[in-house]
């Protein structure tokens, strides 16, 4: 399906003015007040308000919550994390609820349903993944998790992408047109990169990881070999040793700033800095290629790509508009 962009926490929508709050003696409400040693916020006599919209909130409580049923036995490894780090969990589960709470409302709003067959097919892939029901009913059982809450997830899953798929499906049109510029790009490109990693770094060390890397890019710019420095100070495992070198790699497959790069900029030419969710990079496009196929081939496959990335945009202009309508607003923990 296009849209992978839930993490399943399963909580229903509250009524505004009927903030979800965890019960004094339950085992999430203990959790919340341990974590709250290491982030007083998280209190739940607090249940501090997280994401506000004109339907629902979203409270530090019902974030808790969702943790503990989503993660099982492994909970616990939420009191062994820094400040930071828990803050950064508990804000990013927060956004993800309130987003997937704000389409699965728009979904029952549409009357989409799904049906026991379709929910049972989903679950018999789950099953074949796993070796077999049993089996994948022991892992749930090992990791302290309810199959209950397990089908009402997916349930859910596939209520919200039934809706986007008949709301993004009649708004996507892919033209001849379209069809023939996607066959004139290029289709693969190689590049040789340097990466300096930013994930879990401060703003100061950011500036500093910043720095770094412009003098890298001044001593590829002038004329030291690219291959050797990225064996020497890339920090991407996939590519170092290899010279960070990426070889004839399709549309999609990168994360787009990456991929931005290296389609637009010259081959044999350095990029700027980019900055991807992993960290800095610079890169040296080494060759791109066209396809090499009949249009009349591969017809089929540049309309199905085409059509996805026209569901994406229209699915992101779409779902601002629905945030601004709802009065989403994030509060910092």
């Amino acid at each position: 399906m296009l849209f992978i962009l839930l993490v399943f926490l399963v909580m229903s929508c509250s009524s505004k003015g009927e903030d979800f709050k965890l019960e004094e003696g339950t085992e999430a409400y203990q959790l919340a007040k341990d974590l709250s040693v290491t982030l007083p916020s998280l209190d739940p006599d607090l249940n501090k308000v997280l994401i506000r919209t004109n339907a629902f909130n979203v409270t530090t409580g019902e974030v808790i919550q969702g943790l503990q049923e989503n993660f099982g036995r492994r909970i616990l490894q939420l009191k062994d994390m820094e400040a930071a780090q828990l803050k950064d969990l508990i804000e990013k589960n927060a956004l993800q609820l309130a987003e997937k709470n704000l389409l699965l409302g728009e979904a029952i709003k549409a009357k989409s349903s799904v049906t026991v067959e379709e929910l049972s097919d989903v679950l018999n892939q789950q099953y074949t993944r796993a070796g077999s029901e049993e089996k994948y009913l022991e892992m749930l059982e090992g990791q302290g998790l309810d199959i209950d809450f397990v089908k009402k997830n997916l349930e859910e899953e596939l209520k919200i992408r039934q809706f986007l798929d008949k709301k993004l499906d009649s708004m996507t049109q892919v033209t001849e047109e379209k069809i023939q510029q996607a066959y004139n790009k290029d289709k693969t490109a190689s590049v040789r990169h340097i990466l300096l990693l930013t994930q879990g770094k401060s703003d100061p060390e950011k500036v500093e990881t910043h720095k770094k890397m412009e003098e890298l890019l001044a001593r590829a710019r002038n004329r030291e070999e690219f291959a050797a420095l990225a064996k020497e100070y890339s920090e991407d495992p996939g590519s170092k040793e290899n010279g960070g070198l990426y070889e004839d790699f399709d549309r999609g497959k990168m994360v787009k700033p990456f991929e931005d790069a290296a389609f637009s900029v010259p081959v044999g030419e350095i990029s700027d800095i980019v900055e991807t969710s992993y960290g800095y990079h610079i890169l040296l496009v080494v060759d791109r290629k066209k396809e090499m196929r009949p249009l009349d081939e591969v017809r089929v496959e540049l309309e199905d790509n085409l059509k996805q990335a026209t569901k994406a945009e229209i699915f992101e202009t779409y779902f601002s508009e629905l945030k601004e309508k709802s009065g989403f607003e994030i509060i910092p923990l």
